[in-house]
C-alpha cells in the first residue's frame, strides 16, 4: 500500500496531471484496492467539511492583498528606499533585492509574486550597472522564497489547516527564522562581494538626507504587516477578519498612490479567482487523501514500518529531510506540501517532535523546491523579468543561497528553540 502510494504519485506527477487531480486519482486508487469497505461514499462530506472553513477564506484574501500592493507601485518605492539604507555594503544593490523581497513578504504572502516584484524593480538596474547577472538574479530568486516563511504565508495557512495547527503560533513561529534566513542571505552575498568585489557591482553612496527621505515610502508596508499581525496576537482579530483588514488598507494605500483603475482591479481580481482555485483544488484534495490514508491504515503502516527499522527520532527525522530535498527538485512547493502533508505529519507527532516546529523546518525545506531546477518556479519567475541572458545563470546564482538554506536547516534541528521562542512566550 506505500509503495502504490508513493509510486502512483510520482507517476501521475511526472505526466503532468494537476497536482490537485493527482491526490483525488490516488484517493480513488487506495480506496479501491485496498480499503475493506467504500470510503469514497464518504467523498461528499469529506469534502464539504474540508472547504466549510473560515480559516481559509484568508486565502483569497491574502492573495488579492498582494496582487493589490504589485499592481500599486509600493514596491518600486519601497525599493528605492531600502536601496539606499543598505547599497554601501559589498554588494550593494544585491541587498536591497533581499532587503526589499523580506519587507514585501511581509504582506504578500506568496513566494512567486515576491520575486516577480523584486525581479521587476531590479532587473533594469542590474543591466544598466553592471552587476553580475548570476549572483544579482540569484539573490531575487532566493528571497523571494521569503514570502512563504515570514508571515502572513499562505502556505502556512495551508498546513495549519492540514494539521490542525494554530495558524497565530505558525505564523509568529515563522518570524525569527524568516529574518535570519534573509539575514544569512545578506551575510553570503557581503563574503562573496568581499572576496571577489566584481559580482557587486559599483558601489552606491547615499546621503542620510535622502535616507530619511525615503523612510515615508515604508510606512505603508510597515503599517499593513503591524496592523495583520498585531491585531492576530492581540486577539482582536482572527487570521481571516485581519486578511480583510489587510486588503481594505492596501486599497486605501493603492488610493493615496493614485494607482486605482479599472484594469488594476479587474487584473488583481482575476489573478485572485486564478490562484485561490488552484491552492482549494489542492487543498481539498489533500483533505480527502488524508481522509482516505488514515481510514485504509496507510500512515500507521508507514510509522510501523520506521519503527521496525530500529532508527531512532534524528535518524528519522533526518530522512525525511532528505526526502524533500530529493523530492523539491521535481514536485512544486504546495504539491510538495499537500502531497506530503498526510504521510509526514503523523510521522512526525509520532517521534515526538513539536508540529509547530516542523511546519517552520517543511516550510524551508519546500523554499528550496522555489529555486532548484527543473521545476524551480522563482528561477523561470526571475529568468523572465530578465529577458536576456542563459537560464542556466540564474541556477548557478542560488547554489549559495540555497546552501545557506541547508545551513539554517540543521540550525533549527540543532536549536528548535529558533521557531518555538516566540510561540512560547506569546
Amino acid at each position: 500500500m506505500i509503495l502504490f502510494t508513493t509510486t502512483g504519485l510520482l507517476i501521475l506527477l511526472a505526466l503532468s496531471i494537476p497536482v490537485g487531480i493527482v491526490l483525488f486519482l490516488l484517493a480513488f486508487g487506495i480506496d479501491i484496492f485496498f480499503s475493506p469497505f467504500p470510503l469514497m461514499r464518504g467523498l461528499g462530506q469529506v469534502v464539504w467539511s474540508s472547504s466549510n472553513s473560515a480559516t481559509l477564506i484568508a486565502i483569497p484574501f491574502f492573495v488579492l492583498l498582494g496582487e493589490i500592493l504589485v499592481r500599486s507601485g509600493v514596491a518600486q518605492r519601497t525599493y528605492k528606499a531600502l536601496e539606499a539604507w543598505v547599497s554601501w555594503l559589498p554588494g550593494g544593490l544585491i541587498h536591497a533585492n533581499i532587503a526589499t523581497a523580506t519587507l514585501f513578504s511581509a504582506t504578500s504572502g506568496s513566494s512567486v509574486a515576491t520575486a516577480a516584484t523584486v525581479a521587476s524593480v531590479a532587473m533594469p538596474q542590474a543591466e544598466k550597472l553592471g552587476y553580475d547577472p548570476k549572483l544579482f538574479s540569484g539573490a531575487i530568486a532566493a528571497g523571494g522564497t521569503l514570502g512563504i516563511m515570514i508571515p502572513p504565508s499562505i502556505n502556512l495557512i495551508v498546513y495549519g489547516f492540514l494539521t490542525e495547527t494554530s495558524i497565530p503560533q505558525l505564523f509568529v513561529a515563522g518570524l525569527i527564522p524568516g529574518l535570519c534566513l534573509a539575514l544569512m542571505f545578506m551575510i553570503v552575498t557581503a563574503i562573496l562581494c568581499t572576496v571577489k568585489p566584481s559580482l557587486g557591482g559599483p558601489g552606491i553612496k547615499s546621503d542620510w538626507g535622502r535616507r530619511f527621505a525615503g523612510l515615508i515610502d515604508l510606512v505603508p508596508l510597515l503599517a499593513l504587516f503591524g496592523t495583520i499581525v498585531g491585531s492576530i496576537y492581540a486577539g482582536w482579530a482572527t487570521p481571516t477578519e485581519a486578511a480583510a483588514i489587510g486588503v481594505a488598507m492596501a486599497f486605501v494605500i493603492a488610493a493615496m498612490q493614485k494607482a486605482i483603475t479599472r484594469d488594476m482591479l479587474t487584473e488583481s481580481l482575476k489573478g485572485t479567482v486564478r490562484t485561490t482555485a488552484m491552492i482549494m483544488l489542492v487543498v481539498i484534495g489533500a483533505y480527502v487523501l488524508n481522509f482516505v490514508l488514515t481510514a485504509a491504515g496507510v500512515s500507521r503502516a508507514l510509522q510501523e514500518f520506521l519503527q521496525n527499522l530500529g532508527m531512532g527520532a534524528l535518524a528519522t527525522l533526518m530522512i525525511i529531510v532528505l526526502m524533500y530535498i530529493v523530492l523539491g527538485f521535481f514536485i512544486e512547493t504546495l504539491s510538495l506540501m499537500v502531497a506530503t502533508i498526510p504521510i509526514v505529519v503523523p510521522i512526525i507527532a509520532e517521534l515526538g517532535y513539536d508540529k509547530i516546529w516542523f511546519g517552520i523546518l517543511m516550510i524551508i525545506l519546500v523554499e528550496m523546491a522555489l529555486i532548484t531546477p527543473p521545476v524551480g518556479l522563482n528561477l523561470y519567475v526571475v529568468q523572465g523579468a530578465r529577458k536576456s541572458g542563459r537560464f542556466s545563470d540564474v541556477m548557478i546564482g542560488v547554489i549559495p543561497y540555497a546552501i545557506a538554506m541547508l545551513v539554517m536547516v540543521g540550525l533549527l534541528i540543532a536549536y528548535p528553540s529558533i521557531a518555538l521562542f516566540l510561540p512560547s512566550i506569546l
